[in-house]
């Protein structure tokens, strides 16, 4: 869960970074200045229509994200029904381990 917790609070601070490029562009775009250039109409649909395809893209991947870590939780969930001797063993292992490098200390 905690991984979990983590990938998500990535993801979050990716898009409200991307939302804030997005939005810094727009306030420069928006300058009356800019106005006078012919092209500027053009450059603010092509940033719209960036935004939005960057949006989803973010949104995809964040689900693709989620998917994965809810299947690798889900294997993990079943090896350890499957095998509870192996995991309470890998356990025991790894914990004698630290045990062991904190000892030396």
């Amino acid at each position: 869960m905690r991984k979990s917790n983590l990938l998500s609070d990535t993801v979050e601070n990716a898009q409200a970074d991307l939302e804030k490029l997005v939005s810094d562009l727009r306030g420069v775009l928006s300058s009356k200045d800019l106005d006078s250039i012919p092209d500027i109409k053009q450059l603010r649909q092509r940033l719209e229509d960036s935004a939005g395809d960057a949006r989803e893209g973010a949104v995809r991947a964040a689900q693709e994200a989620a998917r994965q870590a809810k299947e690798a939780a889900l294997a993990a969930d079943r090896y350890a029904h499957d095998e509870p001797w192996r995991v309470a063993g890998a356990a025991l292992a790894v914990g004698a381990l630290i045990g062991f490098i904190f000892s030396r200390r």
